[in-house]
This record gives structure tokens, sequence and C-alpha cells, in this order.
């Protein structure tokens, strides 16, 4: 009978095993950590206090024991700590103990899925039954029958939702919730780290709606907001919540020894840099580890790559183990199906678990031993997310990250210094972006009528409300301002865009049940729904067979293929107006308004792995026009041995270097900041690189870009530099190199900026 090996067997052999130790770039051993404890608080009630000590909970944590202190104090708290760190307790503790102290007392509790929703729910329910006490929490979301709505809204000591609820259906019914809002002690924020760039600055607005009725109501709640690690918590927390807020990170939970180590495939094609597939190598490594029955999670960045990699792997183990006990996890799988799926995991009946970032959140998941990241998640808040559910307790445990032959992948992956060492990323939110705010100005007008001289915010109320009464949207009597349209605002406002004029994608593969299965911004639209284009949408690819751009929909059918497409958008964008400049020696850095006019004009099918170009197409579509915020970089050098049409590849190359490496530094998807080079900019006339907001009205990247252009410069060039292509690849400056100086002239380009902007 074969012996199952054991991690730290499988660990040596890897060591051993050329194919594998050939291709680790690091190797990088985070040593354990004792827990650091304290008693538990004289003021909990001894039911509750009886029902940890069941549960083995005889102390806290340090950063549990600060959070309750600070929360039963009145303060509002953000606490940061690792995941499985125990986060939960920081706000189930002192929100029961004021129910028992309180029984009138209420609690809105906020997470940004409806999986996290559910496991905490369970999780608070299940203390509460273990103390006997008579408290009543409920989830409220889409899926809440009507019955129990109504339960929720009378009896609910804690009312469990999320922010679209809260925007769409809580918020414009709230006399509906006069108990809850009259009641209200403490407004729980978890995961709050997801609430950055558009979605994050819409949901500030949103809080801003919800203390405005709190005031009304007479109630003023404290916040407790949980988060991942990440450079600016308390910033965040206090921009999303405007209310002065304790940082908590004395994080005091135990963790097991953990190795993390760096995975670079082999190079297959040398010329243009090309690595084995990420995806193949992760089976396989995969493979390695379920054969010996040791729980394994496999995060892929796509629901594509969820389901190609489960059904690798169940093929791999099916006579050993069972496809069973190897599941996917995603976006898009029925509740029941999550619920079973997670209890698996936790009872051990489940070895192996695919799943996209929607397991990064803190949904319990019991112990794992590895973590294997199919590719880098973006930023590295994200990494230690995904780490984190890899040796949630005391045991050993391995994180592998598989590097694909993309720049960003390829730039983190040989810079392992860059990922430990440097801080997390810092989130950015922009509340008073003009379009978002004024959006939220409509939904706070039918909630209640604004009052003279009352402020939303920092941006003059009275100006937009002037504004929205000269539209006939508002009716002012007297000091009062008051909603005058039949509809109610919140149903056509999407918190996750900035533009209120979307594209609205319909899925016609089934005639018999066309249904309505996203939106987009008008903007993105023209390079992602254009007629030919492959759509992504919960791991399923579809193609666009008609755009009626009069109309805003996109008509969409589901297919099967191996390609993506990405458009060339033909952009001229003027600066309007210049809020910061700085000039060093040959090189000026400026940010300010700027208006971007653009032209989608042809599109591309990329081969998936190997990025290879195997089609083209025109596009059709009119002249778009976004006001938003850029970056610039300019040279006032001459490029000398420069020709004209090689200062405009070079600046290309250059500029599509840089897109890989902003996002890194601004915390946001690369789709949300785009890069244009310009031989001849139309303000100073000089070579420039602009980098935009993609939103209208900007929502802080940009201005994150300025304060930190000379690192980003200065990382692009080791990236390229360190490329190990001869004259330019996909993983540096693009697609293809154009001619054999491509690669020379970016290092060259990004030189002149570099010497100039940091000397």
């Amino acid at each position: 009978m074969k012996v199952r090996k054991t991690i730290q067997e499988i660990l040596a052999e890897l060591k051993q095993a050329d194919e594998f130790s050939d291709n680790i770039v690091n190797w990088h051993t985070i040593e354990e950590r004792e827990a650091k404890t304290a008693e538990l608080p004289e003021s909990i009630d001894l039911s509750l206090k009886n029902a940890l000590q069941e549960r083995g909970i005889t102390r806290l944590y340090t950063h549990q024991k600060s959070s309750y202190d600070n929360i039963m104090n009145g303060q509002s708290i953000v606490a940061v700590t690792p995941t499985a760190s125990g986060k939960t307790l920081c706000y189930n503790l002192p929100v029961i103990q004021t129910i028992i102290n309180d029984p009138n007392a209420r609690a809105l509790y906020m997470f940004p899925t409806k999986a996290l929703a559910q496991d905490q729910k369970s999780e608070i329910n299940e203390l509460i039954q273990a103390a006997d006490l008579n408290i009543n929490s409920y989830t409220y979301d889409g899926d809440t029958p009507s019955n129990i709505r109504q339960k929720v809204r009378r009896a609910g000591h804690i009312a469990i939702t999320n922010p679209d609820m809260l925007h769409s259906a809580i918020l414009p019914h709230h006399t509906k919730w006069v108990s809850l809002f009259e009641n209200l002690k403490f407004i729980v924020i978890d995961e709050l780290h997801i609430y950055r760039g558009v979605f994050g600055s819409h949901v500030a607005n949103v809080i801003r709606r919800l203390r405005r009725i709190c005031r009304y109501y007479g109630s003023d709640p404290v916040f407790i907001c949980t988060s991942a690690t990440i450079a600016n918590p308390l910033e965040l927390a206090e921009g999303l919540t405007e209310k002065q807020m304790i940082l908590i990170d004395n994080n005091g939970a135990p963790s097991g020894r953990k190795h993390f180590v760096f995975y670079n495939p082999p190079i297959v094609n040398k010329p243009l840099n090309i690595r084995r597939s990420a995806t193949l190598e992760t089976r396989r490594l995969a493979g390695e580890f379920l054969k010996s029955k040791i729980q394994t999670i496999v995060f892929a960045r796509s629901r594509v790559r969820v389901e190609i990699l489960l059904t690798y792997l169940q093929e791999l183990v099916k006579h050993k183990l069972g496809p069973k006990t190897i599941r996917g996890y995603r976006g898009g799988y029925l509740p029941t199906e999550r619920r079973e799926i997670e209890k698996g995991l936790r009872s051990g009946d489940i070895y192996g678990v695919v799943s996209t970032n929607a397991l990064e959140l803190g949904v319990d998941i019991g112990q794992l031993q590895v973590c294997i990241m199919n590719g880098y998640p973006g930023t590295i808040a994200s990494a230690w997310q995904q780490a984190g559910r890899a040796g949630r307790r005391h045991g050993e445990s391995l994180v592998i990250m598989v590097a694909s032959s993309s720049p960003l992948d390829q730039y983190v992956i040989q810079h392992p210094d860059y990922f430990f060492n440097r801080s997390p990323e810092t989130a950015r939110i922009n509340p008073d972006n003009l379009i978002i705010l004024i959006d939220h100005i409509k939904c706070a007008a039918y909630e209640l009528p604004f009052k003279l001289g009352e402020q939303f915010g920092s941006a003059e109320t009275e100006e937009i409300l002037e504004y929205l009464t000269e539209e006939r949207i508002l009716h002012q009597n007297g000091d009062k301002w008051y909603w005058m349209n039949d509809a109610f605002p919140a149903h056509n406002i999407s918190l996750r865009s900035a533009s209120q004029e979307n594209v609205v994608i319909i899925d016609q593969t089934d005639i018999a049940n066309v249904r309505v299965i996203g939106e987009m911004d008008r903007f993105s639209a023209m390079t992602l729904l254009h007629e030919e284009a492959i759509y992504l949408h919960q791991g399923i690819q579809f193609q666009v067979e008609k755009l009626d751009w009069e109309e805003k929909k996109a008509f969409v059918r589901e297919v099967d293929v191996d390609y993506f497409t990405d458009a060339n958008l033909a952009v001229s964008l003027d600066v309007l107006e210049i809020d910061k400049h700085r000039a060093v020696l040959d090189t000026e850095i400026g940010y300010g308004d700027v208006s971007v006019r653009a032209m989608a004009t042809i599109f591309k099918k990329i081969k998936f792995d190997t990025h290879e170009n195997i089609g083209s197409g025109p596009i059709s579509l009119p002249e778009e026009e976004l006001h938003t915020n850029s970056t610039w970089v300019s040279l006032n050098k001459e490029m000398t041995g420069f020709g004209g049409e090689r200062i405009e590849q070079g600046l290309i190359g250059t500029s599509q270097a840089l897109k890989h490496i902003a996002p890194l530094f601004v915390m946001c998807d690369p789709q949300d900041v785009h890069v244009v080079p310009q031989v001849k900019a139309s303000h100073n006339e000089k070579p420039t690189i602009f980098f935009y907001d993609r939103y209208p009205g900007g929502v802080g990247l940009s201005e994150k870009i300025y304060s930190g252009m000379e690192e980003i410069l200065k990382k692009t060039k080791q990236m390229v530099g360190g490329c190990k292509c001869a004259a330019g690849c996909p993983s540096c400056i693009g697609t293809d190199a154009s001619s054999e100086n491509a690669k020379a002239d970016v290092l060259k380009i990004l030189d002149l900026f570099i010497k100039t902007a940091v000397s």
C-alpha cells in the first residue's frame, strides 16, 4: 500500500528535482509566530463568555481586545491584520454585548459579496445560539424572501447587507426602516480595501447618504472597519466614512511556518521571450500535492482559467481521488453549491479547489496547506490575501506563485524584493468626483429634501442644487429643495461606473431567454464591445454580434475561442488646465484637467498564452469625448539620433511598458489608467507621455502617478532592461518588436526621462 507523503517530504523532493528547482527565482521562508493574547474583558456577559469558552476561546488576541475596548468607549476603528486572524470577533463581540445591554440597539453589517455575508451570518448566529441569546440577525439582499424582509425591517437587531442593496433598496425606502435608523449603534464595513477607485468613490457617497438619514432619525453610529493590509487603511477608512478613526494593527494572531516560492516557467521561444504556459505548470504542480491528498487551493485570474484548470486537474486525479474531491469556486455558482464546497473544504472531504479571487475574501474554508497562484493577482494586497488561505492555523504551508509571460508577472517574479519589502498599495478614492457626486445628491434629495446651508461632502452643495433645479430635477420651495421626478434615481445609478450613459450588454445565446448580463461605460465600450469583440463574463466568452451605439445596447452570443481581442484607439488629448507642475533639468512633469477625444479604429485578435496576433478588423464608431484628470511627462531636450518615425515608435513602446508598471503603483486594474504618447503635445509641442484616468472627472489615480513618477520610470526601465528578449517582446514593450532597435530605443527614452527627472 502506497504511503501518503507529507508536505515536508514533497517540499524536500521538489528542492531536489531539477525541473522544479531550475525554475525557482526565489524561495522565501516566513517563520512561525506565537500568539499574543489578553484576558477576556470583564464587561462581557457570562452567557457570552461561556459560549466563547465552549468554542475554545478563553483569551482574546491583542487586536481583538484593543478593538473591543475602543468600540465600547464609543470610538470608530479600523482593524488591519492578515487573513484568518480573527477579525470577525473584533466587531461581533462589542455588537452582541451592546445588544445584551440594550435590546433596542441595532447594527448594520456591510459586506462586498453575498457569499461573505452568508458566511458571516452563520458565524454570528452560531455564537448567538451557543450563548442562548434572544438576538435576531438576518441577511438583506436580492435573495431575501419578502416575508423575511418585513421581519428584518421590524425586528432585526443585526441587518447584514451589501453596498448595492444599501444604495438601491434600503436608503430610498428608509421610512420602512425607522426602528433600525432610530437605534443604529454600529455600522460594520468589512473588507475595506475593496472600496477603492470608482466603486469606493460611490460607496463613500452612499455612506454620506446613510449618515444623513441617521442624523434625521437622531442616531450617530460608531463605524467598525476591517481591512487586509494596504498602505493607507486609516486614510481610506476616514475618507470613506468622514469620521475620525483609530487604527488597530497590533496583530496578536499566531501563524505557522510559510514557504513562499516564486516560480518562472522555462522559456520556449527565446527571441520573443515566451515561456511555457503558466496554466500547464500550475496543473503539474497542483497535481503533485493533490495526489498525496494535501489540501490545495489554486487561484486563477479569470473565470475561464478556473474552468480550464478544474477540467485539467479533475482529469489528472479522477482515478486516484474521484472528480468530486476537486471543485471550482467562482461567481455564477449557486449559493447552495458554494456552501457545499465551503463545508467540504472545512471537513476535509474536498482536497482541492480552483477559485477566482472570490475566495480571497474572508469566507471560512478551514485549513489548507498549499496555495498556488496561476499568475500574479494584480496587487500585492491581493497576493497576500490569497497566500493567507494556506496555513490558516498552525501547520507548515507552501505558497507558489507561477508567473505568466505578461510584463507585470515578469516584473514581480524577477524582483522579489519589491514584493516582500514594499508596503502594499495605496487605495485611492475621490468621493467629490462631480459626476458621481451629482448622482448621489439626486439620490439624497429623493430620500430627504435638502435644506439651505446643508453640506454633502466638501463640495459646494448649493451650486449643484441650483443646477439640478434649472434642469427640472429638483424643485425649490422656500429654503428647501425637493425631488420632483416620478422615478427614484438609485435604480439608474450603478455603483461600479462613473458614467451615466452606460452600454447595456444583452445575451441572446438562448432566444427563449434573452437577458441583460452587464453594463459598461461608453468610453470602455468602444474598445471592449465593438462588433466581433470577445467579451468575458463569469468565465464565459461572448462575441459581440451587434453594437447599437444610438440605443446603447450590445448584443452578445456565447462562443468558445482561444483568443481575446484588443482594440486600437486613436486618441487626441488637449490639456485644459495645469494644476501642478515641476521641471527638473530637461524633463517637465505636469498634472491637470484634460479633454480626451478618442476613436476606435481597428481591433486585433490575440492568442491566449503566446500573445500572437492572429487577425484584425476595422471598427466603425463615432468619436467620443472625455473630460478627466491626467499626469504627463515631457522631454525638453532634443532627441539626437532619432528620426520622426523612430521617435514615434520609441514613445509607443515606452508607453506600452509604462502601462504595465503604473497600475502596480496606484492599486488599480490596468484598464483604469490609459497611457498615451504624443510626439508633439498640443500644449507644449514636446515629446510627451500622458497617463489619464479612464473615468469622467477622474478618481485620483493620475494624481498618485504624479507624485510617484520618478519611481515608476525607474521600475519600468528595470523591467524592460531585465527582459531576456533581444529586441523587444510581449513581456516588455508590447506584442511585437517593430524593429531591431525597438527595445534599445525604449531604454534610451526612459533613460532621458529618468536622468533628468531624478537629478
